[in-house]
Parts: structure tokens; sequence; C-alpha cells
């Protein structure tokens, strides 16, 4: 398994929550999507949200850093609002600029893995820290290439996407988001577009992360993921929290229904 022996700093005590919703509401026209979602994420823990296609799980993680706009209830990381400030109990939205600012510390892992396919995959890894943190280009390529070898892809750093397998590519995909050390880590079903025999590499290299006590939220279909890493395990359906719990327990023991059901299908 790919090993992350760098660890994160420790927190103090008194530091907020990772992410904080309150009954965050979203609605695309007429269709409500998301309906009084309310979820405490502490730091370091690692966070697995399941349920059927379309039950508003992407779109709580576009939310979060603000791919998406609220509609109503507050949304806070690490203490603070993205993509809006509060003024007398009520808040309004930043100009992008200044939400992009605070988007830099919140990496985010899609299906797709969005890489640019006339760059190396060192050279998707380095152009985020070099163009947005203005960090120096010989600092990035060191960095990138501690990344790659963290990932298992030390040898694939001159390598263009179309020249890599999936799980390769979500590899990298891993690497670019981490190059801009951020905070919390979203991961958007990051291996429901790979080949079978290539999701484990990937789900190793998430592992690992996890025990670098990394914050991560991982909207999944992979239950045994979620049973062996996740702290807490939500299930959401039609927009709602049906249930939460401890992943083992949930996962061998629902008490809802609706659970029951989703789960007796997946297992």
């Amino acid at each position: 398994m790919t090993q992350f022996t760098e660890q994160l700093p420790v927190q103090s005590e008194v530091a907020p929550d990772m992410v904080v919703a309150e009954r965050v509401m979203k609605q695309f026209g007429s269709n409500t999507v998301l309906k009084n979602i309310s979820l405490t994420v502490k730091r370091g823990e690692v966070m697995c949200l399941v349920g059927p296609s379309g039950s508003g799980k992407s779109t709580f993680l576009r939310l979060i850093n603000h791919l998406e706009k609220l509609n109503a209830g507050r949304l806070l990381v690490d203490g603070e609002f993205v993509g809006y400030r509060e003024r007398d109990g009520k808040l309004y939205e930043q100009k992008p600029r200044d939400a992009a600012v605070q988007r830099r510390e919140i990496g985010m892992v899609f299906q797709r893995f969005n890489l640019f396919p006339h760059m190396t995959a060192l050279e998707n890894i380095i152009e985020a820290p070099i163009r947005v943190k203005n960090q120096p280009r010989k600092e990035a390529i060191a960095r990138a290439k501690v990344l790659l070898e963290r990932v298992g892809l030390a040898e694939k750093a001159k390598a263009y996407p179309g020249h890599l397998s999936g799980g390769q590519q979500q590899r990298v995909a891993i690497a670019r988001a981490l190059a801009m050390d951020p905070k919390l880590m979203l991961f958007d079903e990051p291996t429901s577009a790979l080949d079978p025999e290539l999701v484990g590499e990937v789900l190793d290299v998430m592992k690992a992360l996890a025990k670098s006590g990394m914050t991560m939220i991982v909207v999944t279909h992979e239950m045994g993921f979620a049973r062996e890493v996740a702290d807490s395990l939500v299930f959401m359906d039609g927009g709602v929290v049906v249930e939460t719990g401890d992943p083992r327990e949930v996962l061998a023991n629902p008490q809802h229904e609706r659970t029951q059901a989703f789960l007796s299908k997946v297992l």
C-alpha cells in the first residue's frame, strides 16, 4: 500500500470542526436537491457519503467549495464561509476571485480525472502551485516528484495522460490536489469511472492519505473502503440524510428501511 509518512500537524483542541453544515438547502429550478442537510466533519475525520444516484451527495460536495451556490442554510469550512461573507446575520456572495483564494485550500478529486491532456503528469501537478500560489518552479517540481512517488507513479513524471491507465490518471489527479497543501480533501466517486481491476490502486492511495490524518469527505459506492477506512458513514436519499453512524454498525445493522433496501442491493 502507498504510504504517506508525512503526518499532518496536530491541531489545537479549540480549533473549529473542519466542516459544519446547518440546514443546507439547494434547488435547481423547481427541483429541491438538498433539504435541510446538517452535518459536522471533525478534523482528521474520514466521512463517506453513500446513497443512490440523484440523492444529492455530489451536490453537497460542490457546495462545500462553492462550485454551487447555497439557497439556504450555513456551510462553514474551518470556521469560515467559503464564497460568502456574513453581515448582520445575512450571507453575501463574495467576488469570484476571493472565493477562489479560499477554494485553493480545499482539494477536490472528480469522477473524471480532468487532467490537462497536453501536459505531462508532472506538469499537471505543478501548474496550480506555480500559477495560483506563485510557488517557485524548482520548489513545485521537487514537491511534485515527492507526491508522484507517494502515489506510486515516480516513473511516470514525463508521461502524458493519454499514455496512462485510468487508475494512474486518477492517482495523478490526487497528487495534483495535494500539491496545493489542502486542509480538506473532497472525493466525488473517484473510482466510478475505472475498470474494476484499477479500483484498488486508487483506494490504496486514499487509505494512506486517511492514515496521514487528512480530513476527507468521500462520495463512494465502495462499501469495503467505507467499512475499513471511514470514521462515519452518511446514507442520503432524496436530498435528505436518512441515516448516519459508525460505518461498521450502519453496514451491518442499518436501522432505516430505506438504508436496508439500498444496502441489500450493493453489499
